[in-house]
Formats: structure tokens, sequence, C-alpha cells
């Protein structure tokens, strides 16, 4: 088990560049070139950063904002405000205006990093919202507009800031702020998505952070020779883990691709051994895949049926445990079909892959683990610090989330219906240190040291499963409990829907509310000469429609009976981050969706 030394997250980089100074710690990938930051190298740009962000006028303790995609300079605004003794707080860079005054006003964020003039629009749109913000602190200055005299005072590069503090700055004054900085002083502050109110500022302490770890890294089994690419928001907790908590204590290297839209690309080159993706990311590989074998030849298709159905039985068997017939049968299906799969997603070199953050349907799991990629799931929550519980590597249930990891303290509460399961609650030190001014809703949440996680949980074959959110579950007009996310997973499996919105409480049978996925059935639809021009008329497509209806009779066949969706309602259009559907992390925003298709839905009942 990793012994770490009781050292916060700030202390622990000043610690790898003095022990590992001329080792690679991140590469990013700029026009098509990848360089390499050393330890030594990390941790210098970082204190000047800090120390420009000081001589900016930030405060001990004060809050330094990024709204930005994942890139050196977001490590480097966070672990130059560690450095120096002040709190990072993360804006998702997809969220419209009115999300980012909320969040920068509610955090009382004083100097924000924007990415570009894109970002930077969305902060100087809200201004007047926002009297604690002294400045704004730009990554990419080309093509910023020019703005009045008193707006262009609160603008300033980023190259200026760190060159401020490379020149004028003291290291003592890092010095003094790590000898007085303790475990218990916040380092983060990550905004929950948000899909039933306001998002809330979860305080994140280096306790938390250095808690966190050991757990992670003994059930992933990471180490120095871990290599990770780094792509999702780094506002969110599962990215945090994995690009800063664990390679700052553990030594391993991250690599920052060009864009979020160069991310395949990117995984072709850097082939990390480590691989994170949320249920929405494996969703859209396993519809890529799908979309290939519908265009490749017919001899190409069977071979892999064929190889599929003869590995099925190995997903959920240890390797270790395999005989000498399934290492032939997987061997030559490797070879054969699974190898080019395998580097079509960039994946051929994971040593483990992950997929947590949402529930996710166990087919898509069960696919990938038959291709040979070590996909496991894992699960955990921003008030948890990220990851508390995981499959082990060889102990795979799927359908579950495994065992919780070192250092977890759990319980199931059990309430109301024994055999849907009961509130999953954990203790230790990876349990937040509460919400940002908001003492009522952290009382909800911590009850005698105890996380109220608000998930529905049950034992499967010695491992959890997550029925539900404790909210979610829903209660029929015949009086039968209901989980949606079992029954929406169930017909997410197929690469031919992208979302699925169950409608059932106090309602006599399930309905639906279903949205394609464009790309996928695009082109079966241009496979199968069917006219369409966009998304509206795709759908309102008759020959579409019967695809849906097989798609869910599918899914049916797997539910019981009580759980089967009777009738549905196809989406002319893609659930919107900017219409309230959905959360930044794309969750779905039941009420609100509920609310807007109202018509629809009493529809489905007539």
């Amino acid at each position: 088990m990793l012994n770490l030394p009781e050292l916060t997250l700030p202390q622990m980089l000043r610690e790898r560049a003095r022990q590992d100074a001329a080792r690679v710690a991140i590469r990013q990938k700029d026009f098509g070139i990848w360089k390499p930051f050393t330890w030594q190298r990390y941790f210098a740009r970082a204190c000047h950063f800090g120390l420009g962000l000081r001589a900016l006028g930030l405060p001990h303790g004060g809050h330094v904002g990024v709204i930005a995609e994942n890139r050196i300079e977001w490590v480097l605004t966070q672990m130059g405000a560690g450095l120096v003794g002040a709190v990072t707080v993360g804006v998702y860079p997809t969220s419209p205006s009115s999300e980012v005054a909320y969040v920068v006003g509610h955090a009382d964020i004083e100097i924000i990093v924007c990415e570009d003039q894109e970002q930077t629009d969305k902060v100087l749109d809200a201004l007047d919202e926002l009297p604690r913000l002294k400045k704004i602190v730009v990554m990419e200055t080309k093509g910023l507009r020019s703005f009045a005299p008193e707006v262009r005072s609160l603008i300033i590069p980023f190259d200026e800031v760190e060159q401020l503090g490379a020149h004028n700055g003291k290291l003592s004054d890092i010095e003094a702020a790590l000898a007085r900085q303790q475990l218990d002083d916040i380092g983060l502050m990550i905004y929950t998505s948000g899909s039933t109110g306001k998002p809330k500022g979860a305080m994140i302490s280096y306790r938390n952070i250095r808690g966190v770890v050991p757990g992670i890294v003994d059930r992933l089994q990471l180490s120095q020779d871990t290599t990770h690419l780094s792509y999702l928001p780094l506002c969110h907790v599962a990215e945090q883990m994995l690009t800063t908590f664990v390679p700052v204590y553990v030594g391993s290297q991250v690599n920052f691709g060009e864009s979020i839209r160069t991310v395949q690309e990117d995984l072709r080159e850097v082939a990390p051994t480590m691989f994170l993706g949320v249920p929405r990311i494996w969703e859209k590989m396993h519809a890529a895949i799908s979309i290939k074998l519908q265009e490749t030849g017919g001899l190409r298709r069977a071979l892999f049926r064929k190889a599929y159905a003869a590995c099925q039985p190995l997903a959920d068997k240890p390797r270790a445990r395999w005989n000498f017939g399934e290492m032939l049968t997987f061997t030559a299906s490797y070879w054969l079909v699974f190898r080019a799969l395998q580097n079509f997603i960039g994946l051929r070199a994971a040593r483990v892959a992950l997929t947590g953050a949402a529930p996710i349907p166990p087919e898509v799991v069960r696919f990938f683990r038959v291709l040979g990629v070590p996909l496991v799931e894992v699960y955990g929550l921003t008030e948890s610090t990220g990851m508390v519980t995981g499959h082990q590597l060889d102990d795979v249930v799927v359908g579950t989330v495994g065992v919780p990891t070192h250092g977890v303290e759990w319980r199931i509460a059990k309430s109301g219906d024994d055999a849907m399961g009961g509130e999953f609650q954990i203790k230790g030190e990876m349990v937040f240190a509460g919400y940002y001014k908001n003492p009522e809703a952290t009382a909800q949440s911590i009850v005698d040291g105890w996380l109220h996680t608000g998930d529905v949980v049950r034992l499967v074959d010695g491992q959890l499963k997550i029925v539900d959110r404790l909210k979610d579950i829903m209660i029929t007009a015949g009086g039968k409990n209901l989980t949606p996310s079992e029954i929406e997973n169930t017909m997410k499996a197929s690469p031919y829907i992208k979302e699925c919105v169950i409608v059932a409480e106090g309602r006599k049978f399930v309905g639906a509310l279903v949205m394609l996925d464009y790309e996928t059935v695009g082109k079966w639809a241009e496979a199968q000469r069917i006219p369409f021009t966009h998304f509206r008329s795709l759908v309102e497509t008759p020959q579409v429609h019967a695809l849906i209806d097989a798609e869910i009779t599918t899914g049916n066949a797997k539910l019981a009976q009580v759980a089967q969706i009777r009738r549905f309602h196809l989406l002319t259009k893609e659930l919107d981050h900017d219409d309230g559907e959905v959360t930044a992390t794309m969750k779905v925003r039941r009420s609100s969706i509920y609310k807007t298709y109202a018509a629809e839905i009493e529809a489905l009942y007539r």
C-alpha cells in the first residue's frame, strides 16, 4: 500500500521537483508537436505564476478561477495558486455566461484565468455582477478585441503574469507560504453539476486529496510509469484526481492534447497506459466501432461477429484463470480483429481503462472487455474527492462498481424496500470539508462524519451495484418501485440511442423521451438510401422510427415486464446545455425536460 508523506499537494510538487527534477512530468501538443516539461520546469513555472498572482494583489486564501480546456496553463494556475496559499475554482468552458457569472460571483473569485476571447467575453458580459473581480488573465490573446480603457485595465496576458513573478517575485515568499500550509487548508473548490438546482461549491482540502490517492493508486495499480491523456474538464473531480492528485504524489506523466476535438487522434499518438472515459465517451467509441463495421466488407463483419461470440464468455473471467483453449481463442481473435480496433480507438497499450461519473450500460462495458480493453467501472463523487470504489483488475463483475478502496469506511443504510437496497454512506479522510457558504447543505450531506451520498446501492456477488439516485427512484400508479437509470442504460446500450429519459412517476406504464444518435443513425440511413437533411428530418423518417422501435423492443427483452417501455416519443432536437436540459457534464436535468416536453409526455398517455 502506498505510504504518502504528510505533505500538501503544493508541498509534494516541490518535493517531486527535488526528487525527479529531470523526468518528464507533462507533455503538451502545440501545432502538432509534443513539448515535454520536466518536474523541475513544472515547479518553477508554477512558482513564477503564483508569485505573479501575488503581485496582482491576490491575498493568502484568495480565490482564483480558471475557465479553459485542459492545458498546461490550467495546472500552472492551480499549482501556482496553491504555492502562494490561494484556492483554485474551476469553471466549465462550455458554460454560458449566466452560469459563469453565478460560479465566479458565488465563489468570490478575485482573479480569473480565461483561455481566449470567447471565455473572456463570458466574464465581461457579467462584469456588473462581479464586484470582487480584480483581474482577468488571458492565455491566448490573439484576436482579443479592443476594449474600453476601464476594461483594458482589467486584462493581462498569462505570459506577462508569469514573467512578473519570475522577475519581481521572491522564492522566499513561496517557501514561507509552504511552511505554514497545512493539510486541513482548502486547496480546491469544485462546483457540482447542479442537476437539481444551483451548483454548490464543494471545498476540497489537501487532507482530502492526500486521503483519496492511496486507494486510487492501489485499485488501479498505477505507478511512476503510468501515462495519462488529460481531456475531460479539470473543473470535475474525476479528471483532477488523474491529472493533478495522483501524478504529483506518484510521479506519473500527464499528456495534454491540442484540443478536446482531437482526443481520438491524440489517443493514438500517446497510447496511454491508463484512460478515463465517462459513459458518453465509451458510448461514442462503441458507436464509432459500429459505424466502422457498417462501412467495412461483409467478410470482415462476419469475422468480427465470430471472434466476438467466441470471446464473449471471457469478458468477466480473469485472464489468470483462462485455460489454454481460451488463451488460444483470444490470441487468434486479437491478431485477426481486436488489435486493429484497439489501435482505431488508441487503447492498445492501456493497462487499465475506467468509466465513472455516471451510470453506464453493462453491455458497453462488456463490449470493450471482449475486445481486450481492460475496462473497469469506478464510483465516486465530488464530495468524496473522487473515486472511492472500483473493480479490482482481476475481479470484475460487470454491472457493479466493485468494492470500496483503501481507507474508505462504508455502510449501507437500509430504508424502505430492502430488496432495492439502501443509501451508500462513507467515512474517511477523503470526505470533503463542506459546501462553500452553505452550512445547511453541508449538515444534510455530512452527519456524524458520515457522507450521505444519496445513491442507493445493493451487494451483487460481494460487489456494490448502484441502483439509482435516491431522489430519482419512481413509483408507478400500481405502486411498483422503478429505477430509471437501469431502464435508460439498457436502452442506451444501442448505438442508435444517445439519450433516453424515462417517465413513470404515478403513471400506469413506463413511457420515454428518446434522443437518437445523429451520427450513427445518419450512417445507417445513408446505407439504406434514406434521404434526410438535418436532425429533425432524420427523426421524422418512418424507417428511423421503426429502427428505434426495434432497438427498444430488444432492450425491453432484458427488463422485467413492469419496467418495459410501452410508448416513446422521439425528440426532434438534441438536448442542449444552453437550453438548461443537461448540465455541463451532460447529466440530464429531469425536471427541466419534463417541463419543456410536458405536452409530448401527456400525449404518451392518451
